[in-house]
Parts: C-alpha cells; sequence; structure tokens
C-alpha cells in the first residue's frame, strides 16, 4: 500500500454497542474500530444514509460511567448482508468525550508517541 493510501489517523479495533442519532432515527448500532477523526460502524437496518448527512454517535465506556459524544457527518455507507457500515467523520467533540477517547486510543495503541503526534497535527488544524 502506497504511503499516499494510508490512513494518516490510528484506528483502533474496538467492537461495543452505541447509539447513533441519525437524521431523525436513534438506532443502536455496533462500533468496529475508534480514531480521534471517526468512527466505523455497524448497523443492522438497511439504512437510508447517505454521505454529508449529520449524526451523533453515543458510546458508554466502563459501564456507563463514561461517556464519548462525538457528532459529525457521515463520510461513507455501504450496504451489506449484515447490515448498513457507517463512517463517521467526528466535527465537534466536547472536552470529557475527547479525554475519555484518548485514554482508550492510548491503552489500545501501545504507543502513546503516535497519538501524542496525532493531537498535535489536530490542534495545528
Amino acid at each position: 500500500m502506497s504511503t499516499q493510501h494510508r490512513r494518516l489517523n490510528a484506528r483502533v479495533p474496538f467492537v461495543e454497542s452505541a447509539s447513533l442519532q441519525l437524521n431523525r432515527d436513534r438506532l443502536q448500532c455496533t462500533v468496529h474500530n475508534l480514531s480521534l477523526k471517526g468512527a466505523l460502524l455497524l448497523c443492522e437496518h438497511d439504512l437510508q444514509a447517505k454521505a454529508g448527512d449529520l449524526a451523533e454517535l453515543g458510546l458508554e465506556l466502563s459501564g456507563g460511567q463514561a461517556v464519548v459524544r462525538m457528532k459529525g457527518t457521515v463520510a461513507h455507507v455501504e450496504h451489506a448482508s449484515d447490515g448498513t457500515r457507517i463512517g463517521l467523520a467526528c466535527q465537534e467533540i466536547d472536552l470529557d468525550s475527547i479525554t475519555h477517547l484518548r485514554r482508550l486510543l492510548e491503552l489500545n495503541l501501545g504507543d502513546p508517541a503516535l497519538l501524542e503526534r496525532e493531537l498535535a497535527a489536530m490542534l495545528r488544524g
């Protein structure tokens, strides 16, 4: 794979139930992976979502003691036999959520320096 096509953000596999507010519907879905810039989700329903739709992800961690809330746009949609895969591009995240997400990524990446570089790149814009 060329460096042009390689993902710029480290993603961590993370399979967990979450809620997704998409258009006017609130749905249960499964998060498949996470990064500082978004998430890949699987919804068991055949959704009528399209790139550019606004969405909000709610992901409970530690048995509900921490919640990651991420507002974003649908980056891509793939309809499959097991449901609809949605790539969510993060546009807005609150301080508590980014703190929880950072800790989760830090624990799963095993490379704190990589996470620090990504955070620095995000802050530079």
